[in-house]
């Protein structure tokens, strides 16, 4: 396939529904969507592919989805990382995957205009929100998980950070559609906000290999206007592998589809499409047959690793299409101009 083609020739509606209805073969009865065919669930992932069908408009699939989270939160706002048709796999109660409902349930909320949808997510979107915001350390950071028994790790990472600032956005509008006030939400936003535009030394330097640490702090919209652009042209080099999309780690001949996907939302949130349509192209010929996107592909032999076929992979493509074309009412979720009006 000719990897000059538009972005529109990229990725037509009808290869974006089959992307979609690969998510949703996935989808269990109870609304659980997991990685994959007899594969693990993990809450961000599941909200990622809850959020790919929005778009598409499986707005009864989604809404399942988000039923089911609602229904397997922990009493103290929390999820566990990993579980497998019903067994905890890992006990770790993650601080981005509690906030991270909120993303999703606002998107939600943006293709359905459905009040009472957040209404009925509120309670676990707030129990959510205030878990990730009590681990939030003196200087803005937020810790990154509790054990099983309640032990703090006060490891930081950015991008569950600025996953994180993104999750306390959307629950404060949110909040703002329903009338509640949350002033320490906002406050807590600021910290966060400050913390990772300027406090790098707070967070864990292990994972600066990771391009999702280069990227992340655009996409929240912590880091905005020029800082934005500087960052985003610092690294690029590092991480874009012309034709073949984003390195997950800076040091590895190996891209992933949903850091390439991510990448796209970023620069399309900094209105930079040029970009952002140009690496969409690139996508167009890593997808199977039957609407799942390749995970990630060695290059340059082109070895597809690995084989596993993800609905959060699609769904991510699925959010950057979005991104770039405007389909749905949700496209401009990550935008920063979109939330400097709001907040």
């Amino acid at each position: 396939m000719d990897l000059k083609l538009s972005f529109v020739e990229a990725l037509k509606p009808v290869d974006l529904d089959s992307a979609a209805r690969f998510v949703a073969s996935l989808q269990k009865a109870s609304g659980e969507i997991p990685w994959s065919a007899g594969g693990k669930t993990d809450p961000w992932d599941h909200v990622e592919s809850a959020m790919g069908l929005s778009v598409a408009g499986y707005v009864d699939e989604a809404g399942r989805a988000y039923r089911w989270l609602a229904a397997e939160q922990l009493p103290d706002g929390s999820w566990w990382s990993e579980t497998q048709n019903g067994e905890i796999l890992n006990a770790t109660k993650e601080t981005n995957f509690a906030a991270y409902m909120a993303v999703g349930v606002y998107h939600h909320f943006l293709i359905t205009q459905d009040h009472s949808f957040l209404i009925e997510m509120w309670p676990a979107v707030s129990r959510g929100i205030q878990y990730a915001i009590t681990l939030q350390a003196p200087d803005g950071e937020v810790y990154w998980a509790r054990n099983r028994e309640g032990v703090v790790d006060k490891m930081a990472l950015l991008t569950g950070c600025s996953s994180i600032y993104m999750s306390i956005k959307c629950a404060l509008a949110i909040a703002e559609e329903l009338g509640h006030k949350r002033p320490s939400w906002h406050k807590a936003m600021e910290r966060l906000g400050t913390a990772i535009r300027m406090r790098p030394d707070l967070f864990n330097m292990m994972k600066s290999r990771f391009s999702m640490d280069w990227y992340y702090p655009v996409l929240c919209g912590a880091v905005t206007g020029e800082e934005a652009r500087q960052r985003i042209n610092h690294h690029w080099d590092k991480f874009v592998v012309p034709d073949w999309g984003v390195r997950c780690v800076s040091d590895r001949p190996w891209v992933t589809m949903a850091e390439t996907s991510e990448l796209i939302l970023s620069l399309a949130a900094m209105e930079d499409f040029t970009r952002a349509k140009t690496i969409f192209s690139w996508l167009s010929d890593k997808r199977y047959d039957d609407g799942a996107y390749w995970m990630g592909v060695t290059f340059p032999d082109t070895v597809i690793w690995p084989e596993e076929k993800t609905g959060w992979t699609a769904a991510a493509v699925i959010l950057a299409w979005d991104a770039i074309s405007g389909l749905s009412p949700a496209s401009r979720l990550f935008s920063h101009r979109f939330w400097r009006e709001r907040l």
